[in-house]
């Protein structure tokens, strides 16, 4: 039985832990120098977006389109690619459950969410919309947890 309850489903994700990159980030490291050092980390990508983001105003009213924005969205957009890679190499076939419980599962998720927000912020609906779909098919609360409710 998945986590999701699905019998008949694929069984969850779990991608291994990245200890290095993930505590050189917990330590306040700084997050290009975490990105360069182990770029297949999604969670330095997500952080780089994030940051990105909120230097932006993205999802502020009068936010207009500016370098960071669109900086968020490379970024988002590299830690998204990177995790299919990771995803792929542990069994994911494009589809099931990919739990946000699991802590190693959330630098690709959060990369998702950030390339949503990114994708918002250009005018991007219809990636908006595919990382919404994404990010409820992996974890009906990923969403939620993101602040993408």
């Amino acid at each position: 039985m998945t986590s999701f309850g699905d019998l008949l489903g694929p069984q969850p994700v779990l991608l291994p832990e990245n200890s290095e990159a993930e505590d050189a980030l917990l330590d306040n490291a700084d997050p290009v120098q975490v990105a360069a050092a182990h770029p297949a980390a999604s969670i330095a990508w997500a952080y780089l977006a994030e940051a990105a983001l909120e230097r932006g105003g993205a999802g502020e009213a009068d936010a207009a389109v500016n370098h960071d924005i669109v900086a968020a969205y490379a970024f988002a957009r590299t830690g998204y690619h990177r995790g299919l890679d990771l995803l792929r190499r542990n069994g994911w076939k494009g589809f099931g459950p990919v739990p946000w419980s699991h802590e190693p599962n959330r630098g690709f998720l959060r990369s998702v969410g950030a390339l949503a927000r990114a994708a918002k912020a250009i005018g991007e609906t219809e990636e908006y919309a595919r990382c919404l779909d994404l990010l409820e098919d992996c974890d009906p609360r990923a969403a939620a947890e993101l602040g993408l409710d």
